[in-house]
């Protein structure tokens, strides 16, 4: 019951020290943009054992940030420009059922309009993905696939580019969570200057640093 939940909270408020909340209404300055999926077993700050302030966080269902998507392009740009965070952390996990639904070709309704990125990211490495002969091990790879081109498309958006022109140290990172044993993978991808980005994405050094995400 929602009651329950209001409860749970006001026993944990009680449990605080109140020092605990004066800090809090001080402001934020997390170091972390966590991006990651909207799944209930991948709580953000629990895997990472953060306290609140510690992470600025953004999930939806398969951890996607596209460059159509107003309300991810907001996120970043924010955590970016505004926060100042000098680490963007996609954190995607197997068994991501977005990804599943992705790789299936049966109606799920509206989100399939959401999906249809993966289901590119699946065609684009079809080659590999069709290789796989086991099905859980295929899925699992397209979870680290979407990751890995999450990590590719955030350091190609303009609030990326755009930061690194001012000399801002911005680093993407891709790692995907594994919910057998509660680790997180480093998927050993990580973007941190316009050079490991493909050239047609790149900006100009004498383009202007203002304008839209």
């Amino acid at each position: 019951m929602p009651k329950e939940l209001l409860q749970r909270n006001r026993e944990w408020a009680a449990n605080q020290d109140p020092s605990f909340f004066e800090e809090l209404t001080d402001g934020q300055s997390p170091r972390f943009l966590w991006i990651s999926c909207s799944d209930s077993r991948v709580p953000a700050n629990e895997i990472v054992e953060c306290h609140p302030g510690d992470l600025f966080v953004h999930r939806n269902i398969a951890n996607r940030i596209d460059h159509d998507d107003l309300n991810g392009l907001s996120v970043l740009e924010y955590a970016v420009e505004v926060l100042q965070v000098p680490h963007i952390v996609v954190c995607g996990h197997y068994q991501c059922g977005g990804v599943k639904a992705a790789m299936e070709h049966t109606d799920h309704g509206l989100i399939d309009n959401w999906l249809r990125p993966i289901k590119r990211c699946y065609h684009q490495h079809h080659d590999e993905l069709n290789t796989i002969p086991d099905e859980q091990e295929r899925w699992n790879r397209l979870c680290e696939l979407n990751v890995i081109d999450q990590v590719e498309g955030i350091a190609s958006t303009t609030v990326v580019q755009k930061a690194w022109q001012r000399g801002q140290d911005v680093t993407v990172h891709g790692w995907i969570y594994q919910l057998s044993e509660g680790i997180i993978h480093n998927l050993e991808v990580e973007v941190d200057s316009p050079d490991q980005v493909p050239a047609i994405y790149r900006l100009n050094a004498t383009s202007s640093v203002s304008g839209d995400a």
